[in-house]
């Protein structure tokens, strides 16, 4: 999408993904190797009664929606950071997740005129509707000024 298609307001959805076991430990082992993202066994006799997936693990699903959906082929190039990161839920080995981002703001960047800056509201949901991420961030787009 284009800077100049974003409008307050506007979900934009992606997905869905569905998350495997082998994922969940491939990842896991690598970036996040507590136990009860490692070990499905053992994670069985934890808190959450099985393996569950890394909130990091989850949080790249939800980037790689965001890109398939919407920033695939944009003048986004990057962020400056997140308010906020909320782990709601577990995911589990078999979730299906969707995302919904909720476009907060739009606006022209002040000290930059090159830039656009969208400020919006991310929500990872899975089959049953329940809201397994929420986080906020800021995007910032590239504007060209013969279209912008």
């Amino acid at each position: 999408m284009k800077f100049a298609e974003f409008k307050e307001g506007m979900v934009i959805k992606g997905g869905p993904v569905t998350v495997t076991e082998e994922e969940i430990l491939t990842f896991a082992r690598q970036y996040d190797p507590q136990w009860f993202h490692t070990d499905p066994e053992r994670a069985t006799q934890g808190r959450w009664g099985g393996l569950i997936a890394s909130g990091w693990h989850t949080c790249a699903l939800a980037m790689r929606m965001a890109v398939d959906s919407m920033l695939h082929d944009s003048e986004s190039f990057g962020s400056p950071g997140l308010g906020a990161v909320r782990w709601r839920v577990p995911v589990r080995p078999g979730d299906t997740l969707r995302l919904d981002a909720r476009v907060q703001g739009v606006r022209r960047s002040t000290s930059r005129h090159d830039l656009g800056i969208i400020t919006w509201s991310w929500n990872v949901l899975n089959q049953h509707d329940e809201i397994v991420l929420e986080l906020d961030a800021t995007s910032l787009f590239e504007l060209n000024s013969v279209t912008e």
